[in-house]
């Protein structure tokens, strides 16, 4: 190592090359990095999804996920596999053990699936995907009061124009309804006709198709040949000829049948700011910018908007660009406040000139972090610049060591060359192995398990390859410019600035406060508790245990992850299945004038804000829903059904926001009054979410039971205070009619097949061919006349045509029998299943508290009430839990490697237990910034714990080596502990300061954005404080019984 610190020492042009290659490579890298409000969380699934068009939830399990389980049950690498029947599709996921490649499992679960033969002949082909959480960057709303048709065809051009930007990949557009040509064909026209459906869908195909017939060769080249008779709309269709008479006329289609050329009859109602409104989500992909896709899409809709005729508009909302810009700003201002009152620290306790040389190794180190982030996939978003706060007070703690050490012999009489080499040198070996312990202490959260442990790599990424940059910077290039520094202290005083002799003043008047405070404090206190050394290990270990006592005994609540506020205020209604959409537009109404009492109240209480932007309010889907929050909490959003409802509101951006949007869903709860028929009334409001609070999954291949049990714990859930929005995911669904044919169904030769297919052809309809116009794909079907397909009677008058060409009544070969089916199935791991929701005030209990207590009295109930149903925890519990569990495991895993790197260099086995003996007493300071801050115990707050204990160990650790040198110079251990204390006071207490104040900034800070990030800082800050005591008072002391018991063994 001497070496190198020579060559640079001796090199300058070298050390500078380096420092500018640094940052110029920082700086260019910067602008091209992707920018994000959270990370992207890669789910580990694999999808499969199969349309199964007019089948009701029983015959999708039936037809489609049972089968797909049992083709895929015992697939290597498989942890779980669910699945879910709904109306129309079945989709089963398969979940996948960690490690394991997500691609080659897909492979083979294609694989499994292409050798499915007994799917339903109408079933559609199916589809195999890994799951992505796509993030939208911005919508783009198209409203205003016209036509269906002029909406349609705006929307199309709006997205067609949007999607030929470069910035833009990805769009999507929703609220509007699927194109569809409808051939509606009355009973009366097929007896009169003598015709059946199969027929008329056997002409339409014959007559309209385009069929290429191949080529001829001739001497000027190649002329293809094509037949061309496709009919696109309702004329062409119409001229169809359906029977060709003996008179040479033909009969055709449009003599027959009525042909609607429009859209789907799907009964979806959307309106934004209280206009019919479609919507264009703008997403992202790969490593495309927010802000670049953003402004693209801005510019485009304000120059749009001047060319849109009066009635159309075109509004931006939910821009995750202007979320992201304003966390940037919000945590680079904290960043630069902390910063500059790092510098302020540094410049008050060190020489000028040593002290800015100092403060570049944080420039220095921070654009060497930005070069290298793309290479460790880390982007630019809330956490990895909350990371560079975090680590701001700590990459200069190797420089000032080696700075310190540099000037103390300097002031010996050495050459400024010598002294920079001899300096960096004496203490590199510490320096570096602190350094490697740092990294190992942050290393835990590199490898935490669940989904939510994804996002926990990028702070161990940043700090890890930041202090790489600090330690190259600490040992190359600040020894290079400080054995050039020229010494400036013997220059007249009457040539220095009249502000650098007041700051020197400052400076003298601090380093003799902390030389009096240590010579007539600190020293009497250290020499009483080393005289009492046995009683201050005692009571370092009392509070210890007190600590753990106060976190043990419920004192204080500890919440997984806490709420991320979100600038989207998400209100929903489900009402049963089946439900008509006049009665979801009806809750939707209260909705709507809950809001206005609401805007009302608030305008009282803030009438300079106005905190309601944009509304989107829509009947018979939840388009919106969650649809900004981020997570593994948020894989079922978007729903569609005319039974659900759903109000959007954009809230004023959280910075100038006066209340949180957590507080505002919560008040709007409380004044919306009771929804009459509403099975299920929710609020949310949070950017991230982990899972459901409280989500109990209980299965049993014995429904009666598993229903049974969802309104036992729901009754359970109810009795806990501040346990809200309780909900199951079972479901009655829409009334069913049953088929079963009679035994005089055998006298007409007519099977189950025959007449299933005839009865789905007149009430859903026969699918004659699907075509392309323009970016639209057309579906075209024969049914009957709405009026003729709309009543049970319908039904029972229908009459079914037999093999021999006859009709007869369906009464005559079938019974019809009427029964409740269900809305959606759930199965897990091949049974039946039912998850068991709800939401909790923080302020009046948290997650934990209520899981701890039905886990304890309420489920052992619940199983010996209904012994065939098991349980386990989901959502966010199922999170903490791996999270959690995964944490410990590696923090253990890490001391043992700091331990390692201590025992190396001290050539010691009982010297790192000294050292480390400090990191337990992180927690306590920890837990005292809680208590004085306010707040509650979080993941983020153990993060910052463990993260605590490199920073701990860096103090400890100089100190102990300081004693070695000075017993290794002749002394005592007496005397060189004695000596230690009071000679690395100094450098220990300004390490402490600068990371403390490094997050002093973000402690203070009051927007609600940046509140969930806090509970980290306090660790880290706080824990840092209490730990520096516990390093000048309990470690010498440690030290000093180690070395009693080490004496006592000997003689003994």
């Amino acid at each position: 190592m001497e070496r190198i610190i020579r060559w640079f020492v001796n090199n300058t042009v070298a050390a500078n090359m380096l420092m500018l290659f640094i940052m110029v490579a920082g700086v260019m890298t910067l602008p091209r990095m992707k920018m994000e409000v959270f990370p992207d969380i890669n789910l580990d699934i694999v999808s499969i999804s199969v349309i199964y068009p007019g089948a009701s939830p029983e015959s999708v399990e039936e037809s489609i996920c049972l089968k797909l389980e049992e083709k895929l049950t015992g697939l290597k690498g498989v942890k779980r596999i669910s699945s879910t029947a709904s109306e129309n599709v079945g989709t089963t996921l398969v979940e996948i053990l960690p490690g394991e490649d997500i691609n080659e499992i897909k492979d083979n679960v294609q694989t499994k699936i292409d050798a499915i033969d007994s799917f339903p002949t109408d079933a559609e082909k199916p589809v195999v995907q890994t799951i992505s959480l796509s993030t939208e960057v911005v919508t783009v709303a198209v409203y205003g009061n016209v036509e269906e048709e002029s909406l349609n065809f705006f929307a199309d051009e709006v997205k067609s124009e949007i999607d030929a930007l470069d910035e833009v990949s990805l769009t999507s557009i929703s609220g509007k309804k699927d194109r569809e040509i409808s051939i509606e064909i009355s009973k009366n026209n097929l007896q009169k006709y003598r015709l059946t459906m199969d027929q008329i869908a056997s002409a339409i195909r014959a007559n309209s198709m385009d069929m290429p017939g191949g080529g001829i060769d001739t001497d000027i080249g190649e002329i293809l040949i094509r037949s061309k008779g496709q009919a696109y709309n309702q004329e062409e269709f119409e001229s169809i000829p359906i029977v060709s008479r003996i008179d040479g006329s033909n009969l055709l289609l449009g003599d027959i049948a009525t042909i609607k050329d429009g859209f789907a009859d799907v009964e979806v109602y959307t309106k934004f700011n209280d206009q019919p409104a479609m919507y264009i989500s703008v997403f992202r992909i790969g490593d495309q910018n927010s802000l670049n896709v953003s402004a693209a899409v801005k510019d485009y809709v304000k120059q749009k908007s001047l060319e849109l005729p009066d009635g159309i508009n075109l509004t931006l909302w939910n821009d995750e660009a202007e979320l992201l810009q304003a966390r940037i700003d919000l945590l680079t201002e904290n960043g630069l406040l902390g910063l500059a009152l790092v510098i302020i620290v540094l410049a008050l306790f060190l020489k000028t000139n040593l002290a800015g040389w100092v403060s570049l190794g944080i420039p220095i180190s921070f654009l060497g972090g930005f070069m290298l982030m793309p290479i460790v996939d880390v982007s630019i978003n809330m956490l990895s610049l909350f990371t560079f706060i975090l680590v701001l007070g700590i990459v200069v703690d190797d420089a000032i060591v080696v700075g310190e050490n540099i000037y103390l012999w300097r002031e010996r009489g050495l050459e400024p060359k010598e002294a920079a080499i001899k300096g960096a040198y004496q203490v590199s070996t510490p320096v570096i192995f602190a350094v490697l312990t740092t990294m190992v202490t942050f290393s835990p959260m590199l490898s935490v398990a669940g989904n939510v442990g994804q996002i926990w790599r990028i702070i161990p990424l940043i700090t890890i390859v930041v202090l790489i940059f600090s330690l190259i910077e600490s040992l190359t290039i600040l020894p290079a410019h400080l054995g050039h520094l020229k010494d400036r202290d013997n220059k007249n005083k009457k040539t220095k600035n009249i502000i650098i002799l007041k700051w020197e003043k400052l400076q003298n008047f601090l380093r003799r406060g902390i030389q009096n405070f240590v010579e007539k404090k600190y020293k009497p206190f250290l020499k009483w508790t080393i005289d009492n050394r046995l009683t201050t290990t005692a009571s370092s270990v009392a509070i210890l245990f007190l600590t753990v006592g106060i976190i043990a005994g419920g004192w204080m609540k500890f919440v997984f992850f806490p709420s991320v506020d979100s600038d989207l205020l998400i209100a929903n209604i489900v009402y049963p299945n089946g439900s008509p959409v006049e009665l979801s537009q009806s809750g939707l109404k209260v909705l709507e004038e809950s809001l206005e009492k609401l805007e009302e109240e608030y305008k009282s209480i803030y009438p300079d804000h106005d905190m309601f932007l944009n509304i989107s309010a829509t009947a018979g889907g939840q388009p919106v829903r969650n649809k900004t929050q981020q997570g593994p909490g948020t894989l079922s959003s978007g729903q569609s059904g005319s039974h659900l409802a759903e109000l959007a509101i954009e809230l004023s951006p959280g910075e100038t926001r006066p209340i949180t949007a957590t507080d505002i869903a919560k008040r709007f709860r409380e004044i919306t009054p009771a929804i009459i028929g509403a099975k299920e009334v929710n609020f949310s409001s949070e950017l991230f979410s982990a899972g459901e609070a409280v989500n109990v999954q209980l299965s049993s291949n014995n429904l009666n039971e598993l229903r049974g049990a969802s309104v036992f714990l729901k009754e359970k859930l109810a009795s806990y205070t501040g346990v809200i929005d309780i909900k199951d995911s079972f479901s009655i669904g829409k009334e069913e009619i049953q088929l079963s044919l009679l035994p005089s169904a055998k006298n007409y030769g007519i099977t189950m097949a025959f007449l299933a297919s005839q009865v789905r052809q007149a009430f859903y309809g026969l699918e004659v061919q699907t075509l392309s116009r323009g970016k639209d794909e057309v579906k075209v079907f024969i049914r009957y006349p709405s009026d003729e397909r709309k009543t049970v009677k319908s039904l029972e008058n229908l009459l079914v045509r037999t093999p021999q060409g006859n009709e007869i009544p369906i009464r005559q070969i079938a019974n019809l029998d009427f029964t409740q089916g269900y809305s959606s199935i759930s199965r897990i791991d091949r049974k039946r299943a039912i998850n068991v929701t709800a939401d909790v005030d923080i302020s009046k209990t948290t997650s934990n508290e209520v899981v701890a207590s039905i886990t304890q009295f309420d489920l052992p109930s619940l199983q010996s009430i209904f012994p065939q149903v098991k349980y386990s925890l989901e959502g966010e519990q199922q999170e903490q839990t791996e999270s959690l569990g995964s944490i410990f495991r590696n923090f253990f895993f890490a001391m043992i490697v700091v331990y390692t790197l201590l025992a190396i260099p001290f050539r010691s086995y009982l010297q790192p237990f000294v050292i480390m003996s400090a990191i337990p007493f992180g927690l306590t300071g920890a837990v005292i910034g809680h208590i004085v801050m306010g707040l509650n115990l979080t993941v983020l707050s153990l993060i910052g714990i463990v993260a605590l204990a490199g920073v701990v160990v860096n103090d400890s650790l100089v100190l102990v080596d300081f004693i070695n040198r000075y017993r290794d110079e002749g002394h005592s251990t007496l005397e060189a502990v004695m000596e230690a204390g009071p000679r690395r006071f100094r450098p220990i207490l300004l390490t402490s300061l600068t990371t403390f104040f490094g997050l002093f900034p973000l402690l203070l800070e009051k927007s609600f954005q940046a509140q969930w990030l806090i509970p980290m800082a306090t660790s880290l800050a706080f824990g840092v404080l209490f730990a520096t005591v516990i390093t000048l008072v309990m470690v010498p002391s440690f030290y000093l019984i180690i070395e009693d018991v080490r004496i006592w063994f000997k003689k003994a």
